[in-house]
Parts: C-alpha cells; sequence; structure tokens
C-alpha cells in the first residue's frame, strides 16, 4: 500500500535532501535525530492522552526515514551500515509508537483489554520482520503478509489521529485489525519458510 508511494516521497524530499548533504548533515544523524522525534511523540504525547498532537509530532519525524536514504543516494555513501542502522531504529520506534498507545489505553483511560490487543499488535507487528530477517538469514524468502511495516504505521497513525479528533472506536479498529493480521502474516512467513526447508537442494536451486 505506502510502498508504492515511496518514489513520489522520495522526489518531494529531493530538494531537503540537497541541501542537508551541502551542509554535510550525516545520513545516520538524520535517522537518529527521526528516531528520537517518533520516540517523543509517541512516549510523551500518547500516554497523556494527546493523541492527534502526537501522530502529528511522530508523523513528521517518520519522514526522516525516507529523508536519509535520499541523502545516502544523492551522495553516493549508501552502505550496509546505513540500512542495518535505518532497520535497527525502525523496530525502535514502531515500538515506541505501540508503546505509547499501550500506556494510553492501559493507564490513560483504565482498559487493559485494549492495552493486551495493542501489544498484541505490537509483538505480532516485530515478529513479523524478524520472521523474514531470520529467513533471509537461512537462505529462504518470507515475504508477503496481509500488511507491510509501512502499512502497519500508516494504519496506526491514521487510527490514532482519527481517535484524537474524536471519532469513536477507530483506534480499537485498527489494533484489532493489526494484531489479526501480524498474527496472519507470521503464520503466512512461516508456513513458507517450512515449505522451503522441506524441499530438495535441488528443488530449491
Amino acid at each position: 500500500m505506502l510502498e508504492r508511494f515511496r518514489a513520489s516521497a522520495a522526489r518531494l524530499l529531493t530538494p531537503l535532501a540537497r541541501f542537508l548533504n551541502r551542509h554535510h548533515v550525516s545520513p545516520d544523524l538524520v535517522t537518529a535525530v527521526g528516531t528520537a522525534g517518533v520516540m517523543f511523540g509517541a512516549l510523551i504525547c500518547f500516554p497523556a492522552g494527546w493523541l492527534w498532537q502526537g501522530t502529528l509530532v511522530v508523523t513528521f519525524f517518520v519522514l526522516a526515514d525516507m529523508l536519509d536514504g535520499q541523502m545516502a543516494k544523492l551522495n553516493g555513501t549508501a552502505s550496509a551500515w546505513g540500512a542495518f542502522l535505518d532497520s535497527s531504529l525502525d523496530r525502535l520506534g514502531d515500538g515506541a509508537v505501540f508503546g505509547g498507545l499501550l500506556l494510553y489505553f492501559a493507564y490513560g483511560r483504565g482498559e487493559p483489554v485494549w492495552a493486551a490487543v495493542t501489544l498484541a499488535a505490537l509483538v505480532f507487528g516485530q515478529l513479523t520482520s524478524y520472521v523474514r530477517a531470520r529467513a533471509e538469514s537461512l537462505g529462504f524468502q518470507a515475504n508477503g503478509g496481509l500488511a507491510a511495516r509501512a502499512d502497519r504505521l500508516l494504519i496506526v497513525l491514521v487510527g490514532s489521529l482519527l481517535a484524537g479528533l474524536g471519532v469513536p472506536y477507530v483506534l480499537e479498529v485498527a489494533m484489532t485489525f493489526l494484531a489479526v493480521a501480524g498474527l496472519a502474516t507470521v503464520a503466512q512467513r512461516s508456513s513458507s519458510v517450512y515449505r522451503q526447508a522441506k524441499m530438495s537442494p535441488r528443488e530449491l536451486g
């Protein structure tokens, strides 16, 4: 879903990326600052009930997730380290977003059931990424699923924005969908790896 818009977003961010490159700003620094901003918006605003405000802060800094890659591409410094750092900090930012909403449900609203659903969405979302990375490290493919990382982030941010604007039950629906979609994706990817692992070396090759 959201992945198809990355090329357009990258073009829009190109002038800013060129500006930062001219002033010798490191893409790694942009990655780190973006993650710090996401964590601030999620862990400060969401538990306090400032849902739409937190969503705007998080969305602003999420753009750094695309900006740093565009900077590295333009100045020819794209590297395995940069990809590793970006992916690792993505997990940290995602954890902060869902963790902030978990605290909102648990303490802001006193609704442990929805806090548990949010925790499930967080765990299965993180496990989705782990299953793919682990499968690829073993030489298997584990793609597909109901929602990629960008789609999960889009759904949770739209849900928190609308909830902050007073739309009832939208955040609960978003968390439920993401928990179910995450479970289904983990099961689908695990099943795919199982089938590949049972193939003979000739069939894999």
